[in-house]
């Protein structure tokens, strides 16, 4: 039996495609159907180790746990990962593949829709339903030729479109009609129905506007969706919500900061920290230094550790983290942010830049070797002191040696990783995802406190977020009209 697939595209970037499959995702899930994620070229530094081997968007991870299923690399079959504004690592069937300029990569990347049909096909014989996510914006007509993104893939598989728009930028009618416009009518075919995301205010005030859009395009609406305080609950997957995230003020809780570095790599590392009740997490963008009441400072991962290390320096925070160390804070560098903690990092082939090697913060006594090999795994071990079991994942490029990992802060028949400076007040990890571990999280801030820390069930809460995004999606969406505007693999407007 094939599977019927139906794509979300956008008119624009950051219109909420991501957090809307993944409700379809669990909506469907709920009423007892086979479905999977799918998005045939992400870009994002967040990434998730997919237990069958293997990378993906952080986003078809948290798609996929929507659905109910296991995370593997077809449903996110071609990952860019961005090292620098004009360069970026290709990642395909969840492997490293080449590393290439933007300009190249458009010129060729046609290539690479044999991968995306590979996979899309096999997961087409597993599911009953498949939702598809585009990305960016479908009206970008400058960059259709080879597109394997958006309308690109929408006419190679046969999947029709459900176009988003966001109300909440403002000129949605013309974002949407204008999408219509500019499309090459072939295109514009596969597009069938339409959804106005992040309304705020009276809906009736907006009938008018649908019939407008409904009338110029020939589409159907199928739902106008309020703003919704559940994907704030989420993992984000861009960067770009970053600016838009503040502290709350909760006076007397544990003050937690992070840098924000320009090519931070998964960055919902922190996410269990910004929801629990018990702290205030604030990233600390260029311009402003280090707060000095912060009682820990965390470093993150990054694309490229050395470019990062020269911001980070830069913006003077190299003078903010030793201030925090002489008064006896706390500092955890995770993955790219363990390996600046220490003396050096030595690249001599260039792996992570254009530098061969740099002069790290040294505050642990530990070196970086970088190497081509990339490390990309699922972890289950256990913290060294507290002994509680820790689940996360590695991808890394580089090894970590010296004298501060005979400190290590996680020890386990698969893995003995980190490193503790001598006062246990530095340390550094490669693990991602270890405050997704309630029991640990609490400890650790136990540890930064003084003082017990109630425990916070974040994998529920997670879970409870994507029940409610469901919800929603129910209640102000024709979601049997949207499921019924999938069709069988391999359709065309025509047919």
């Amino acid at each position: 039996m094939t599977a019927r697939a139906l794509m979300l595209q956008g008119t624009g970037s950051d219109v909420g495609k991501s957090v809307l499959v993944a409700g379809l995702c669990r909506l469907a899930q709920q009423q007892g159907l086979r479905v999977a994620p799918f998005k045939p070229q992400n870009m994002s530094n967040n990434a998730h180790a997919c237990r069958s081997g293997g990378e993906i968007g952080r986003a078809q991870a948290l798609q996929a746990q929507a659905a109910g299923i296991e995370a593997s690399v077809d449903l996110n079959p071609v990952l860019l990962k961005p090292e620098t504004d004009r360069t970026a690592q290709v990642v395909v069937h969840g492997q490293v593949y080449r590393r290439q300029d933007a300009a190249n990569y458009m010129q060729d990347r046609n290539t690479l829709l044999p991968y995306v049909l590979e996979s899309f096909a096999r997961l087409s014989k597993q599911y009953d339903l498949i939702i598809v996510e585009g990305a960016g914006s479908a009206a970008e007509v400058n960059l259709r030729a080879g597109d394997i993104a958006n309308m690109g893939f929408a006419r190679a598989a046969g999947v029709p479109v459900s176009l988003i728009g966001d109300i909440d930028r403002g000129g949605v009618i013309a974002s949407l009609i204008g999408t219509k416009r500019v499309l090459d009518p072939a295109d514009a075919e596969y597009i069938q129905t339409f959804l106005v995301n992040k309304f705020r205010g009276d809906r009736s005030l907006f009938d008018d506007g649908v019939r407008i859009i409904e009338a110029q395009t020939g589409w159907s609406c199928l739902g106008v969706l309020p703003w919704l305080a559940s994907p704030s609950r989420l993992p984000a997957e861009d960067a770009v919500v970053l600016d838009q995230q503040t502290a709350r003020s909760k006076p007397q809780n544990l003050k937690i900061v992070a840098p924000m570095l320009p090519r931070l790599a998964n960055f919902d590392d922190v996410d269990p920290l910004r929801l629990e009740p018990d702290v205030n997490f604030e990233f600390i963008p260029p311009g402003r230094p280090l707060p000095r009441d912060a009682d820990a400072v965390l470093l993150l991962g990054t694309k490229s550790t050395i470019a990062d290390l020269e911001f980070v320096r830069a913006q003077g925070w190299h003078h903010d983290l030793y201030a925090h160390a002489r008064n006896g804070g706390y500092i955890l560098g995770i993955c790219g942010g363990y390996q600046m903690l220490g003396k050096a990092i030595v690249d001599v082939g260039q792996t992570d830049g254009t530098s061969s090697s740099a002069p790290g913060l040294g505050l642990l006594d530990v070196t970086t070797q970088m190497a081509n090999t990339k490390r990309v795994r699922p972890i289950n071990t256990n913290c060294a002191y507290s002994k509680h079991a820790v689940s996360g994942y590695e991808i890394h490029m580089g090894k970590t040696m010296g004298p501060d990992t005979s400190r290590p802060l996680f020890l386990g028949d698969e893995v003995s990783d980190g490193a503790q400076s001598e006062s246990k007040r530095v340390q550094g990890t490669y693990l991602h995802g270890i405050f997704g571990n309630d029991a640990y999280r609490s400890w650790w801030l136990g540890q930064i406190s003084g003082k017990s820390v109630r425990r916070y069930a974040y994998q529920s809460h997670v879970e409870q977020a994507l029940d409610d995004l469901a919800t929603a999606l129910n209640t102000h969406c024709d979601t049997k009209a949207l499921f019924a505007a999938a069709k069988p693999v391999g359709w065309h407007p025509a047919t």
